[in-house]
């Protein structure tokens, strides 16, 4: 049954509303990123955008961007590959612990990140590890692995074995169905997935904390200069750090189109 004309427009305008609600607070931080002055105050006097070149030109910046882009791009690569043979273990063949496994990959989503990244600490220090960025790739991994798999699974739920099956009585080989089936199948929930590893990962801040030692992130800076120090990079990197996010999904999106339209395009050739 098709809603009411007043129903679309009261759902409409609740819509507008969550996204005004959700966003607004990033208005504040672009204005303090364009403030002329050091400490933000309304109304701004003079605005100038001195602190996104002193933030592009800022050797500490870079460094920071530096070991945050590399472990959310390493965090992202490796959970793809568990995430892409987890969802299939449990999504796609019937074995004997195949409940257990389930329930014990999803199990690390369910747990305090702040939790997790103290018990991994120590294991860490147990096992006379020195917590650097490398550890962080590692604790990071633990908690977004299990989300990765998740979304992956959805999308192995939903496509029929028979085209598998059917692959294998024309003679294709296992790796051959792999790789004309089953990942060009998977690929729209791949993407989904290694866009919200990436996210999740570069805007990390529980975990990193406990686990990136005497190297730092972009959300460990970001908070440090919040509670002492406070400078004004501190909004211009916030910003650049939404406007790279939203960058990315945009790419994403583009991606997962393009290969909608060339899938539609070859099966109407066919």
């Amino acid at each position: 049954m098709n809603p009411s004309r007043l129903t679309r427009t009261v759902l409409f305008i609740y819509g507008i509303l969550m996204i005004v609600f959700l966003y607004l607070p990033l208005v504040s931080v672009g204005f303090a990123s364009v403030s002329r002055a050091r400490y933000l105050s309304f109304p701004i006097k003079r605005y100038s955008t001195k602190w996104y070149g002193e933030a592009l030109e800022s050797s500490t910046v870079s460094e920071l961007l530096l070991t945050s882009l590399s472990v959310a791009l390493l965090v992202t690569v490796i959970a793809l590959v568990f995430a892409f043979f987890g969802a299939l273990a449990f999504a796609r063949y019937q074995w004997r612990f195949r409940n257990t496994f389930q329930k014990l990959i999803l199990l690390p989503i369910f747990f305090p990140q702040t939790v997790l990244g103290l018990a991994l600490l120590m294991w860490f220090n147990s096992l006379g590890i020195i917590p650097t960025w490398k550890t962080a790739v590692v604790a990071h991994l633990v908690w977004i692995t299990p989300i990765a798999t998740l979304i992956v699974a959805i999308r192995a739920y939903s496509f029929d074995p028979a085209l598998e099956e059917a692959a294998r009585d024309m003679g294709a080989g296992t790796f051959t169905v792999l790789r004309e089936i089953t990942l060009p199948l998977l690929m729209p929930g791949i993407v989904s997935a290694g866009l919200f590893a990436f996210l999740l990962s570069w805007g990390n801040f529980p975990l990193s904390l406990f686990t990136t030692g005497a190297d730092s992130t972009l959300p460990e800076w970001l908070y440090a200069k919040m509670v002492s120090g406070y400078s004004p990079l501190v909004p211009t990197l916030g910003i650049m750090s939404v406007v790279g996010s939203f960058l990315l999904i945009l790419f994403a999106v583009a991606v997962v189109w393009l290969m909608r339209a060339n899938k539609e395009a070859r099966t109407a050739q066919d």
